[in-house]
């Protein structure tokens, strides 16, 4: 069953992580002056749940489901209020900046898009269609759930 694990893939990854992991606590040093020393322990629970993601990925590789669906169920489970893990997950995972996460992320992104420019020209005008109306169900998706939720909470 754990054949399907690729040690020198998942080492690599490990080292992506570690040294993106990094950058996102000197950015989150930089930008809100939080500790290193402080976000540290969370930054390694995060990279450790994104590795059992990436090898839950690979022991099931005939699955649809990408290792990201299988991070957020994880960070979901450890995250529950009943689960036995909750108080020191969220404890940890709460000292790292949302907004430092996302620079590398969309930088990453960003490297990823400019390598397929020939296929996205291939796709011309339609791939604008296509993204304003992703856009803008998206937007209005997100818009009704904080409206309901927010509508539950007495907020509004």
């Amino acid at each position: 069953m754990f054949s399907n694990i690729n040690l020198k893939r998942s080492s690599y990854q490990l080292l992506v992580m570690l040294l993106v992991g990094a950058m996102i606590l000197v950015g989150q040093r930089i930008s809100i002056g939080t500790p290193i020393t402080t976000a540290l322990p969370g930054m390694l629970i995060m990279i450790c749940a994104a590795m059992v993601a990436m090898m839950l990925k690979d022991l099931f590789p005939k699955s649809l489901f990408p290792a990201f669906g299988f991070a957020t169920i994880l960070g979901l489970l450890l995250s529950l209020p009943s689960s036995p893990t909750s108080d020191f997950f969220v404890k940890h995972v709460n000292n790292i900046d949302f907004m430092a996460i996302t620079t590398p992320l969309l930088a990453f992104a960003g490297i990823s898009v400019g390598n397929k420019i020939q296929e996205l020209k291939a796709m011309s005008w339609k791939i604008v269609i296509i993204s304003l109306v992703v856009f803008t169900t998206i937007f209005f998706a997100c818009a009704s759930i904080a409206h309901i939720v927010l509508k539950m909470q007495g907020v509004i």
